[in-house]
């Protein structure tokens, strides 16, 4: 099952091209609501402990009310729900822009669910970030402009990057420093491996 899940933060609407359809899990975390419905979704699941919820709580999702003062953040809550009914695939709309912390959180995220063995993309329609770890991702030219591999590790090896402007063979990147940043895909795809470690993979374009 796949599920969606809208979070807070800027969302450029323009720019998201990841829409749930038919029986997916649509989630809204928080004031994630407001982004979901300028997107044209209603979620089916409100979740939050609603301290940054403007205006009255709707009538027609089912509400899971959070207690303020807890160990996990709605979008991590809302996380779990999907996870708890079944999810094996998760697209995150927003949670990269606003508070720092909250999108280092996210990040984290996406490492998690890749090693329960979740696929996960988290996109705010700026930056579209996906997580591997000792494998490889194929990704397709689209609309973001940069492709960026950030090491998650403090040493990621045997860093192969295919059909780019800059392309790398058995690279190491460490996570004190980065310089596999702001790549461009220059045919249809680009092949990202990694023999050891841990990477975001991270599309991007101009605010």
């Amino acid at each position: 099952m796949k599920a969606f899940i809208y979070t807070g933060g800027t969302v450029c609407p323009e720019y998201i091209t990841e829409h749930p359809r038919g029986d997916d899990l649509v989630i809204a975390a928080d004031s994630g609501w407001k982004n979901a419905l300028a997107l044209g979704e209603k979620p089916a699941v409100l979740i939050g402990d609603f301290d940054s919820f403007t205006g009255s709580i709707p009538d027609g999702p089912e509400i899971i009310t959070l207690q303020k003062e807890k160990d996990n953040t709605d979008t991590q809550a809302a996380v779990g729900v999907a996870v708890s009914r079944g999810a094996t695939e998760i697209v995150i709309v927003g949670g990269l822009s606003g508070r720092l912390d909250h999108t280092l959180s996210n990040l984290g995220l996406l490492e998690k669910l890749h090693s329960d063995g979740i696929y996960a993309v988290m996109t705010d329609g700026i930056s579209r970030v996906r997580f591997i770890k000792n494998g490889s991702s194929l990704i397709g030219r689209s609309g973001f402009r940069y492709l960026s591999v950030i090491a998650a590790d403090p040493k990621v090896k045997g860093v192969e990057i295919d059909g780019v402007k800059y392309p790398l063979n058995g690279a190491v990147i460490t996570r004190t420093v980065q310089y596999a940043v702001s790549n461009e895909i220059e045919g249809n795809c680009a092949l990202i491996a990694v023999r050891k470690g841990g990477v975001f993979i991270i599309e991007s374009r101009d605010p």
